[in-house]
């Protein structure tokens, strides 16, 4: 067979592969909730993609091919492989963007109940006390104290209101939990 006709191994891997392996997908059938912040910075990466950094990277490769022999031309191999993995993250931009709902946490200030948005500060069993930030899938940043709303502590305290005591399961086994402090930010 010609090698024309056949694909090298990263082509196949990087051609179906939409999904970015830094961000979990979606539990099947669920809403992308996503903040407005969330949003408008998921969407700049997406024009900065399209708009910036694509083109320079086609000027590149288009340079690169006309340079001869494309086997060995450094320039030319990693700009089709940068290439591809523009593209791929623009598909998956575009794909989480097209799905999301984005929900203000400020409609929800002064409340004492725990929805999208809220910042919670509970503490467990062993009087340890955290605070978290629930957020979307694609915008949760866990050393910033955010979680996705898809976790399980997410789960657990969403629609619970200050005082009450949750059950959580852990790696560590089921861990009580009560809600201390539920806060949104200010309605601009």
């Amino acid at each position: 067979m010609n090698k024309a006709f056949t694909k090298e191994r990263d082509d196949a891997d990087d051609a179906g592969d939409d999904e970015d392996a830094s961000l979990p997908p979606l539990p099947a059938g669920t809403r992308n909730y996503i903040t407005p912040a969330g949003y408008t910075r998921l969407r700049a990466e997406l024009l900065q993609l399209i708009d910036d950094e694509r083109p320079k990277v086609v000027e590149t490769v288009s340079w690169a091919a006309k340079n001869g022999d494309r086997s060995e031309n450094g320039d030319y191999l990693y700009g089709k492989k940068r290439l591809r993995e523009i593209d791929r993250r623009i598909r998956f931009l575009t794909k989480r963007l097209d799905i999301a709902e984005v929900v203000d946490p400020s409609l929800h200030h002064g409340r004492d109940q725990v929805f999208f948005g809220a910042t919670v500060r509970y503490v467990n069993q062993r009087d340890e006390e955290r605070t978290i930030t629930i957020k979307g899938v694609d915008e949760a940043q866990s050393g910033r104290g955010e979680v996705s709303w898809v976790s399980p502590i997410a789960r657990a305290l969403l629609k619970a209101r200050v005082g009450d005591e949750l059950q959580v399961t852990t790696p560590g086994g089921l861990e009580t939990i009560e809600v201390v402090d539920v806060r949104y930010p200010a309605p601009s």
